[in-house]
């Protein structure tokens, strides 16, 4: 068994099924190079878990070696499914799915790339609006310097996308949210560079659709929060000013638990350090707030 405090992953995702907590995240020790596959943790209450279980490793001869980024497992129509960015060093980073009959996998290939195949994407996550599967994706900063979060519509089976890419909003809209400062250093580029990543989204009790979704803020890694008046996911989407989350922790997910919102997200922001941290959420006046667990 281990600790929460012992758990060294990225971008935390929770799944609640049959009593117990699934968790799945990026493995910090191989975000930044070469990768090879997920794991999953699973606890009865958030503090000891059994794990690391590797729910997918890489086929000999699969193309993806690199970015194996933020997993998020969902059940959907009888079976298990896990959206993830994969990424080679031949193509872009793209949105995948892969599939099991158990929570803890094995995972197996399921989709081809969901996403455009020339744009660079990360960080997918699905939310289903009457019974129509729809894909939220960060359109990555490589190509988008804004920083775009954009929408697709996904086939019925998560298979594929049907139709075109629709663009939500783009992190440069958000007061919080600021240029990343190596840019130049880190990635070659020029000019103001905005990212946008992990967007998670709920319907709250006032039928609107709450966004959180991660950036660079004044303190570094951040999360903040997009909502859409009209409970669509198409919204529009407009910004709140505050951070939920505002200093070198980012990455969140929210999730429901015990009749009460929860959130969950990776701090600090520090390679190698990275440890999941549970909050209760609770909607105050139009706006989230964070409590301890």
């Amino acid at each position: 068994m281990m600790k929460t405090t012992e758990i060294n992953i990225r971008d935390p995702y929770i799944l609640v099924q049959g009593g117990k907590y699934y968790l799945y995240g990026t493995r910090s020790a191989t975000c930044w190079g070469t990768a090879d596959g997920f794991d999953c943790y699973v606890s009865e209450d958030k503090e000891n878990w059994k794990g690391p279980i590797e729910i997918f490793h890489r086929p000999e001869g699969f193309f993806a070696d690199q970015n194996y980024w933020a997993p998020e497992c969902i059940y959907y129509e009888g079976a298990f499914y896990l959206i993830t960015t994969l990424g080679g060093s031949d193509r872009k980073k793209g949105i995948y799915v892969l599939r099991s009959e158990q929570p803890t996998g094995p995972f197996e290939v399921y989709s081809e790339r969901i996403t455009p195949e020339d744009w660079a994407c990360i960080d997918g996550t699905v939310y289903i609006e009457q019974g129509v599967p729809y894909l939220i994706f960060s359109h990555s900063f490589e190509d988008t310097p804004d920083g775009d979060m954009c929408l697709l519509k996904m086939s019925s089976d998560l298979k594929q996308a049907e139709g075109e890419p629709v663009t939500l909003f783009s992190a440069a809209e958000a007061v919080w949210a600021k240029p990343v400062p190596f840019a130049k250093a880190e990635f070659g580029m020029d000019g103001d560079v905005y990212f946008t990543d992990g967007p998670c989204v709920m319907k709250m009790e006032d039928e609107k659709l709450y966004m959180t979704w991660s950036s660079w803020s004044t303190c570094g890694y951040a999360v903040g929060v997009a909502v859409s008046d009209s409970g669509k996911v198409e919204g529009p989407w407009r910004q709140l000013e505050e951070p939920l989350f505002p200093e070198n922790g980012g990455h969140g997910m929210l999730y429901k638990d015990d009749d009460s919102m929860k959130f969950t997200l990776h701090y600090p922001n520090d390679k190698y350090k990275e440890r999941p941290i549970f909050r209760t959420v609770v909607l105050k006046d139009g706006k989230l707030k964070l409590e301890e667990r």
